[in-house]
């Protein structure tokens, strides 16, 4: 599925520059003023900038929800999250990551991203791409790190490149759900029907992004359970080497957040890991989720 402008306009063009990043991946947008509609000329440039880059920084972006669920729909159909309890008000489009406490409970998921992963990676429909706005971020910590799967699969060891070849994982929200990632922090228990929303899927180890051809690792120790048709220790070899190589430095770029913030980027390509913070520190910020398409 090719990323398609569903809002027809006429608005003006705005000059904004692409500047990648030294670093494996990563670009960011400078310039550009997301407050304003993009023309579709803007967009189809923003557009193969995140596919070239896999991911985009637009900085010090004062949008509003509305505005921030608009220009996610541009990509594709928004995602809406199984934590209802963690969606904005008025706008389920946007899931709330933070780890304020107000009136004795949580505003947000405070420990989201703990473990490397690519969002929604548990779905028949995985994310095509996050979008992060920094809403309040803390004096210390805070930082994400983003690997490039493509990268890690190019570079992959022959033998283990064999050993995968052709091969299919499971994949499970709940996987590590339980896991206390941060210090106190325990995450809501799942309801019955909010289990039933996120039933195990199975997707390629390897996949092809849909868009630019190119092959990447998609599995991640987040969500990925075992490898399909493999004995269980096996499964569970082959998975600590791919994990291990593919968080290696040489594919990363780590994210210094700074205020306003908005960073887009490709859950076909990339994993990615929150640091964390001091918990007496106020973290919170706003995500939209685009569906993407079934991986092959």
């Amino acid at each position: 599925m090719s990323a398609v402008s569903l809002i027809p306009t006429e608005a003006s063009a705005q000059s904004f520059d692409v500047q990648p990043f030294d670093a494996p991946l990563g670009a960011e947008i400078i310039g550009l003023d997301l407050t304003r509609p993009l023309s579709d000329a803007d967009f189809a440039r923003v557009h193969r900038a995140h596919l070239d880059h896999a991911l985009l920084v637009f900085r010090d972006q004062r949008i509003t929800p509305e505005q921030q669920i608009a220009f996610s729909r541009r990509f594709g159909p928004l995602q809406i999250h199984v934590l209802k309890q963690f969606l904005l008000a008025d706008h389920p489009e946007i899931f709330i990551i933070s780890n304020i406490i107000e009136n004795g409970q949580p505003v947000g998921l405070g420990d989201a991203g703990k473990f490397w992963h690519s969002d929604l990676s548990y779905k028949e429909f995985p994310s095509l791409g996050s979008m992060l706005l920094a809403q309040e971020l803390p004096e210390e910590g805070g930082d994400t790190l983003f690997a490039s799967q493509q990268l890690a699969y190019e570079t992959l060891p022959a033998e283990l490149r064999q050993a995968i070849e052709g091969k299919r994982a499971a994949h499970s929200y709940t996987a590590r759900y339980a896991d206390e990632v941060f210090t106190g922090v325990r995450r809501p228990t799942l309801t019955e029907a909010q289990l039933a929303e996120v039933k195990a899927v199975v997707h390629p180890v390897v996949r092809t992004h849909p868009e630019t051809g190119r092959k990447g690792l998609f599995v991640n120790e987040n969500f990925t359970t075992h490898i399909l048709d493999l004995p269980e220790d096996e499964s569970r070899q082959i998975l600590a080497e791919l994990y291990a190589h593919s968080a290696k430095p040489e594919f990363i770029y780590r994210h210094h957040w700074q205020p306003h913030d908005m960073v887009f980027w490709d859950n076909r390509a990339l994993i990615h890991l929150a640091t964390g913070c001091p918990s007496h520190l106020r973290r919170r910020m706003h995500r939209t989720t685009i569906q993407g398409d079934v991986p092959f």
